[in-house]
């Protein structure tokens, strides 16, 4: 059973990846020519070159596979051009999955996000069903998932796909190269470069989980419907001393306001249009703040068997992996 991996380069995708190896799938990853492939370097993996723009290359990707997995997307909170995020998330999800028709796979488990759910303004945790808008989206990123989980909706009853939805929180562990902000969030904490926080809250899971998760929705997940795969729910107060915790260094941190925020990551942005390096705070991240991104992963529980370990395990297995390949210095 062939199975192929978009993103496999990836944080999450990689750990999807090697998920799939431990059930014993062939795995065929998509590659860009310059991705840096030190998550995937180590594994017995078939390495096709392509893009999510390059239809040619997405034929060549799928064929003779039975299985899908497509986690890859340009995850960023800031980008000098939008529209390459766009044609990557929404146009190059729509042009793999009109392929995967054609090519006529079997299964397919697409990566959203809980950036796509409503949130409740209460904080209590947001569910699949909690109402919802393109309007209410904060972001580039969190509208072009948005608009490609619609576009995956549409196409799975257009084009009768065997298709499954799964919507992470906040990956959390090992292997986050780049890394994701999530992950700088984690980096910059240890390195005392977080000497405030913010009134805001995340959910937290480890990445292995999620991608478990992915096997899950793969063999049990009910074709188009969607799953939260997360953890536990913490304030960014909480998070950061549970780092503090692990990492054994307590640090006094100020609690701001998030409006007093705004205009230190607007110079920020500024300042990133000239360095061409992504800003540590940008308008969306900071306006994203304001709510608690608190969701509940019960109906991934109930039908397909999902289980998450404790936050505290994911984040000590993100800080010791980050300071055993030097992250730290």
């Amino acid at each position: 059973m062939r199975s192929l991996v978009t993103g496999a380069t990836g944080f999450l995708g990689s750990a999807v990846m090697r998920r799939l190896l431990t059930e014993g799938h062939e795995v065929r990853v998509l590659v860009r020519e310059k991705s840096d492939l030190r998550n995937i370097k180590d594994f017995p993996v078939e390495i096709v070159m392509g893009d999510l723009r390059n239809h040619l290359s997405l034929e060549r990707a799928l064929t003779n596979c039975q299985n899908l997995f497509h986690v890859a997307a340009d995850y960023r909170l800031w980008v000098p051009d939008p529209d390459t995020m766009y044609a990557i998330n929404v146009e190059g999800t729509r042009t793999l999955m009109t392929v995967a028709s054609q090519k006529n796979v079997e299964r397919i488990v697409y990566t959203s996000s809980v950036a796509t759910l409503g949130i409740n303004s209460d904080g209590s945790p947001a569910s699949e069903d909690t109402p919802t808008s393109l309007e209410t989206k904060i972001g580039n990123y969190k509208r072009s998932k948005f608009l490609a989980e619609q576009l995956v909706t549409q196409l799975t009853h257009k084009l009768s796909l065997p298709l499954v939805i799964v919507n992470p929180s906040t990956p959390i562990g090992p292997g986050d190269i780049r890394p994701t902000p999530t992950g700088r969030l984690v980096l910059d904490a240890l390195t005392a470069r977080m000497p405030a926080y913010l009134d805001t809250g995340l959910n937290i899971a480890h990445v292995d989980d999620i991608a478990h998760g992915h096997l899950l929705a793969f063999k049990k997940g009910k074709t188009g419907e969607r799953y939260i795969l997360g953890g536990d729910n913490l304030t960014l107060f909480q998070i950061l001393k549970l780092i503090d915790e692990i990492s054994g260094v307590s640090i006094n941190r100020v609690k701001i306001p998030t409006n007093l925020m705004l205009p230190i990551a607007w110079c920020m942005e500024k300042v990133a249009t000239f360095t061409h390096t992504e800003p540590r705070a940008t308008l969306d991240s900071i306006r994203m703040a304001k709510n608690q991104m608190f969701f509940s992963s019960e109906k991934a529980k109930q039908q397909l068997g999902y289980q998450h370990r404790p936050a505290f395990d994911a984040i000590k297995d993100a800080v010791n992996w980050f300071k055993d390949n030097n992250y730290c210095k």
